[in-house]
């Protein structure tokens, strides 16, 4: 469930970066921060997290959305609160890029990378 969302979130963010045809003052650093975002999601989604199957999995019952949930909120995964800071930073930084304000930019980018753990 949450590597469907940062795979989601990963491909809008890809695709809001190739429909901008402006080279801003930081085009170059967003690209960058995109290709770190990438790889931290790949390495997470490779890497995964794995538990003992509880009792209603071996009874062969399918999960339900609530329980998925609450296995991988207790494993740990990347929150929607961190992806959504990851974007809305990205966001700015495009848009700041856009406006030619490289230092907004580079602020955005800055939060980006903390909110990633960089």
């Amino acid at each position: 469930m949450a590597i469907q969302r940062l795979s989601a979130l990963s491909a809008v963010i890809v695709v809001a970066l190739t429909s901008s045809s402006y080279a801003g003052p930081c085009s170059g650093e967003i690209e960058r921060m995109q290709a770190s975002i990438d790889a931290k999601l790949n390495a997470r989604a490779e890497k995964g997290a794995s538990e003992k199957e509880s009792p209603g999995a071996l009874m062969h019952r399918q999960p339900t959305p609530g329980s998925i949930a609450a296995a991988e909120q207790k494993l740990g995964e990347a929150s929607a609160k961190t992806s959504d800071a990851v974007a809305q930073a990205m966001a700015r930084a495009r848009a700041a890029d856009s406006a030619g304000d490289k230092n907004k930019c580079e602020e955005a980018l800055a939060e980006a990378g903390r909110a990633i753990g960089q």
